[in-house]
């Protein structure tokens, strides 16, 4: 065993071992504080002093306890690149989550801008005060494509309601409608759109700053002034409205009316408010087919041409043109809901009350649920005798392809690209079905068959000529007891 006096000259040689590899500091038993030797001493090194040990490399455990918090010039874009550095796995779920979100948004394919950003852009590049520049601010205030849209919409119920039998042009050598009806069906009801939609711009250019497809609008690049806008807006309004009562009848001129009110009026307020702002602009859409069946049910009409006559009539006429509206309406949910689910988080910044952001699950929902009417409305329009049953046929393909994109968003909450599928599926259905619509008009066929190869004369058939006795009576006994006072 070694003895004590050996083992002096080993604590010797320790202790000079510890001064030689580590700077000499000292702790005084009696005070108990700390100084330093040789030298200037940091305070870094008397915070190491506590957690080091003299004869070991020093700890790290308890860094995190002294370290000095990161300053506030440290960013958010730092964070957010540290965080997707980490594995997939290793990220906690809200983390994963906003990965998979910024993945998606930079995987799509942006949604193509509306034609009122494309001609504010080229009015932006004419020169100042010049009529081009005028021209193009003014036309992007009507939202040209959505305007078309509804012209179309309106047009399409114009041409398919069903003639009587006495007005066919084979019987009268005439056009079984009138064109300048026509004309003037389309001239009004673009005007009151047009009217519309430029005071939708006038209402919320705040909100259509937030938004990438809409930031690029006129009033928003002070293209035109606000004062402009709205002369703009109260002329064509009045000037719409105007056309369709003296050119159509009132109850059109009622409804194209009633759009321009439910549309800046009601829609456009309740986006900031509710979701349920999306059906009061189904409704919207919904309108203009009524409008156009309601000027050509005006041209046959043989009583007094009320709006009961020509919207409710007790014959059932007027079938034809709420099935069209309702064909408007429910197209309205698969469009617009996978719309804007590519881009709710700019509405969500927009403040603008989407169920795209705010019920996601709900959102696919609606849109599969209106998506599985149009198959029965297509049948509807062949029973009530606006088309033929082959109409029913020959849109089962379209409404199928329709239906089954819905599926896929409904499955897949609208992720690895069922929204986008949905949304060019929906794009390519209306005009497809409106367009088998007018093909498969109910006697069309025949009639041209009769006068390219000539056929009967066409003449009347008895229960036509007794209704028109029975009608001819009731109006001789009508004005029987006038003529007498």
């Amino acid at each position: 065993m070694r003895s004590p006096r050996n083992a002096v000259p080993r604590i010797a040689e320790l202790r000079n071992l510890v001064y030689t590899q580590t700077p000499r500091r000292c702790l005084s038993s009696a005070t108990g504080s700390f100084q330093a030797s040789r030298g200037s001493v940091t305070a870094s090194i008397c915070n190491s002093f506590f957690l080091s040990n003299r004869l070991f490399d020093r700890s790290t455990c308890l860094d995190s306890l002294i370290r000095a918090r990161p300053t506030s010039t440290t960013t958010n874009t730092t964070a957010s690149v540290s965080a997707s550095s980490q594995p997939p796995a290793e990220l906690p779920p809200h983390r994963r989550r906003q990965a998979r979100k910024r993945e998606e948004a930079q995987a799509a394919e942006p949604l193509p801008p509306d034609a009122s950003s494309i001609l504010a852009a080229r009015a932006a590049a004419s020169p100042d005060q010049s009529l081009r520049r005028t021209l193009s601010s003014i036309l992007s205030l009507t939202k040209p494509r959505l305007t078309v849209l509804v012209v179309l919409s309106a047009m399409a119920p114009y041409a398919l309601y069903p003639v009587p039998e006495i007005l066919a042009p084979s019987m009268t050598n005439t056009p079984s409608l009138s064109p300048l009806t026509l004309l003037f069906l389309t001239t009004g009801t673009a005007l009151c759109s047009a009217s519309a939609n430029t005071l939708n711009m006038l209402y919320e250019p705040s909100s259509d700053a937030k938004m990438s497809r809409t930031r690029n609008r006129p009033l928003v690049r002070n293209l035109l002034s606000k004062r402009t806008a709205v002369l703009f807006a109260l002329v064509a309004g009045a000037t719409g409205v105007a056309a369709l009562y003296f050119g159509v009848n009132p109850t059109v001129s009622g409804l194209g009316l009633a759009n321009i009110v439910l549309y800046a009026g009601i829609y456009t307020p309740l986006k900031a408010v509710t979701a349920f702002n999306t059906w009061i602009g189904a409704v919207v859409g919904g309108i203009p087919p009524l409008m156009g069946w309601a000027a050509a049910a005006g041209e046959t009409a043989t009583k007094d041409g009320s709006w009961r006559e020509l919207l409710i009539a007790s014959d059932g006429s007027s079938i034809g043109g709420w099935l069209m509206a309702s064909l408007l309406f429910a197209w309205q949910f698969p469009h617009f809901m996978s719309l804007s689910w590519g881009i709710r988080e700019e509405y969500k910044n927009a403040g603008l009350r989407m169920l795209a952001w705010t019920n996601p699950a709900r959102n696919a929902r609606v849109a599969l649920r209106y998506s599985l009417v149009f198959p029965p409305i297509c049948l509807a329009l062949c029973a009530a005798g606006v088309t033929n049953w082959g109409f029913a046929v020959t849109s089962l393909p379209l409404n199928a392809w329709l239906i089954r994109d819905a599926v896929r968003m409904w499955r897949q909450q609208g992720h690895n690209g069922t929204a986008r599928g949905l949304f060019w599926a929906s794009v390519w259905h209306l005009p497809g079905v409106m367009m088998l619509a007018l093909v498969h008009k109910k006697g069309m066929w025949t009639r041209a068959w009769t006068s390219v190869f000539g056929g009967e004369d066409g003449s009347w058939e008895d229960e036509e000529l007794e209704e028109m006795k029975s009608m001819t009576a009731e109006r001789v006994a009508e004005t029987a007891p006038v003529a007498k006072r």
